[in-house]
């Protein structure tokens, strides 16, 4: 799926992931939930939702996670302080956490995590400023 339209297809996460489509000569599976990577369980029902990857490429064995801001630095916005989640914390705090189950368990069942962080690419105001080849080359780097 290329990025068109509006919204969350035009976001930086999709321009990344169209990228390693690019790069890789194939199309990943966007939002792809392994049945193995559980966020924690609902205190209500006791149930734990499949957590989304960015991307896999399942005829490579990676996946490939985009960083942006939210993940390296508070951001209220995304974090919102005063919710807490079904994992007892506040959004950025449960982020972290599910950032580190995908780190442990990926490579777990076999398969490689590529991290790309914003920081890869020229940025302001953590958002790309895109530049199609030099990103292009970027992400190729990160994904050899």
């Amino acid at each position: 799926m290329k990025s068109s339209g509006r919204g969350r297809a035009q976001s930086d996460e999709f321009y990344v992931v169209d990228l390693c489509d690019e790069a890789l000569g194939e199309a990943g599976l966007r939002q792809h939930r392994f049945p193995w990577l559980l966020g924690d369980p609902s205190p209500k029902t006791g149930r734990a939702t499949a957590l989304p990857v960015d991307a896999y490429w399942p005829s490579r064995s990676f996946v490939v996670e985009f960083y942006e801001r939210q993940h390296t630095e508070a951001v209220a916005f995304f974090d919102k302080p005063d919710r807490i989640t079904v994992s007892g914390v506040p959004r950025g705090e449960q982020r972290a956490l599910y950032d580190e189950r995908r780190r442990q368990l990926i490579p777990q069942h076999g398969l490689r995590l590529v991290v790309i962080p914003l920081e890869a690419f020229e940025n302001k105001r953590g958002k790309i400023v895109r530049n199609h080849d030099r990103d292009l080359d970027a992400v190729a780097r990160l994904l050899s």
